[in-house]
């Protein structure tokens, strides 16, 4: 069976990656345009409307709009909320963090990423997951090169963000991209060094650590949707979509954009 579902991984050709790289950039240009607006008091419906805008403006379409019935553009989890957040009238408020995660779809293929922003100022304990959670995805991406297989990139995730006192989700995963969301194979945030299907030039896939303060355990809202932890303390998710290279894994997403804006709202703000 491990055979069988290795050769359900379909390898991207360089023009197929080039035009995932070309829909990955538009998702991190789509954040960056979100992060101008982050701030205490802003709606994350009206987020959601400033992200549907830009990715039409840029001649894409959402990409998770619909998708299996979500009703809107971004996914905004807050807080305790781990992922699939659905956009409302929830204002947001100094110290929360917010993680946003947006699709699109251009010339057939999507493009999928997540950042997670501070609201205002945060505390000491929310910063530090925030910032070992991405330091997590870096572990994660430095394992994803040909001949290495999942669980490596698993393991790198799992032993940093376990190594500062953190939880590794287990019900949610990275996955596959290309003309869809979400294709094989499944990239777990934990497992095991040497186990998993073995990675190849031309794969495509996300990662994106989901990495909970307290215990790892979550649990769905009655929405259908939105994803708690069990505890209710924070969450922090980061995602990137990598192409499998011989020696170093070609990260498609890029957070400068985002950087470049909250360093300008940093110094607007003295």
């Amino acid at each position: 069976m491990r055979g069988l579902r290795s050769l359900m991984i379909g390898l991207k050709s360089d023009e197929e990656i080039e035009i995932l790289r070309e829909n990955n950039l538009l998702v991190s240009r789509t954040l960056a345009e979100v992060a101008r607006h982050i701030r205490p008091g802003v709606t994350t419906r009206e987020l959601d409307r400033i992200a549907e805008e830009f990715i039409l403006n840029n001649e894409a379409v959402p990409g998770f709009k619909g998708y299996g019935g979500f009703p809107a553009t971004l996914c905004t989890s807050v807080n305790d909320q781990v992922v699939h957040g659905i956009p409302s009238d929830y204002q947001l408020q100094e110290g929360d963090i917010i993680s946003v995660d947006c699709g699109v779809i251009k010339n057939g293929f999507y493009g999928d990423s997540a950042f997670t922003f501070a609201v205002g100022t945060v505390d000491e304990g929310k910063a530090t997951l925030m910032r070992v959670t991405r330091e997590s995805l870096a572990k994660g991406v430095e394992q994803a090169v040909s001949g290495n297989r999942v669980g490596d990139i698993g393991y790198a995730v799992q032993h940093h963000a376990e190594s500062h006192g953190f939880s590794v989700v287990r019900e949610l995963v990275g996955h596959g991209l290309g003309r869809k969301l979400h294709e094989p194979p499944e990239v777990p945030n934990f497992g095991k060094r040497g186990r998993g299907p073995k990675l190849r030039e031309g794969m495509v896939i996300c990662i994106e650590p989901m990495i909970n303060m307290g215990v790892k355990e979550v649990y769905q809202d009655r929405d259908g949707w939105t994803i708690h932890t069990a505890d209710r303390k924070p969450s922090a998710h980061f995602e990137y979509a990598v192409a499998i290279r011989k020696n170093k894994a070609d990260v498609l997403t890029t957070f400068d954009y985002i950087e470049e804006v909250l360093k300008q709202k940093k110094e607007k703000n003295g």
